[in-house]
């Protein structure tokens, strides 16, 4: 009985060690994109992305420990002002009701990132590929490290329901949405 509380003690302690060698970074937006394709009238597609988010995560000899992030919602760009407006109303994002997109990993298991994607009021668990770049020292001496983070989800799990029907079958706006996270961070 006492052998097993030490060997209990000792792996929580181990464990706990393990995490006091992973390294905090922040993600420097300057070298970053989030962004997004959908299909438009089922033959076309469109990109956009975010210009407003922050993020931070740690990393343990490569290997990702943990990932958090935050989005604005109202800095939806795709190149054309007009759908960007009808993306921020209540249509799509209602950026007055839900003004940030949010993040959290909750494991990690080989080349892929598990956690809780939040938009529109409505958290879901995605799984999203991860492509590690690696570790390097800036000119500045800074210790940097980037990843590209790519998955799919339904815009309707999460409440973006809005389309309409063709005449010739099929939907204006697509229900897959391609998300693509590029990631450059800065050793804190």
């Amino acid at each position: 009985m006492k052998s097993h509380f030490i060997i209990t003690v000792m792996s929580s302690l181990l464990l706990g060690s393990m995490s006091l060698f992973a390294a905090p970074y922040s993600v420097d937006v300057s070298h970053s994109s989030v962004g997004f394709k959908v299909k438009h009238m089922m033959i076309s597609t469109v990109s956009g992305n975010f210009s407003g988010f922050s993020g931070s995560y740690d990393l343990n000899k490569g290997v990702l420990k943990s990932l958090s992030g935050t989005v604005k919602t109202s800095t939806i760009n795709t190149g054309i002002l007009k759908r960007d407006d009808h993306l921020r109303s209540a249509d799509f994002f209602d950026i007055a009701t839900y003004p940030e997109m949010t993040f959290a990993m909750t494991s990690h298991k080989g080349k892929k990132v598990i956690g809780n994607l939040s938009m529109h009021g409505i958290t879901k668990v995605v799984t999203m590929d991860i492509d590690m770049g690696g570790e390097v020292i800036d000119p500045n001496g800074n210790k940097r490290s980037g990843f590209v983070l790519s998955g799919k989800i339904n815009r309707k799990d999460f409440g973006l329901n809005w389309s309409k029907a063709l005449e010739s079958g099929g939907v204006v706006v697509g229900d897959e949405v391609k998300l693509i996270v590029e990631i450059e961070g800065i050793e804190d």
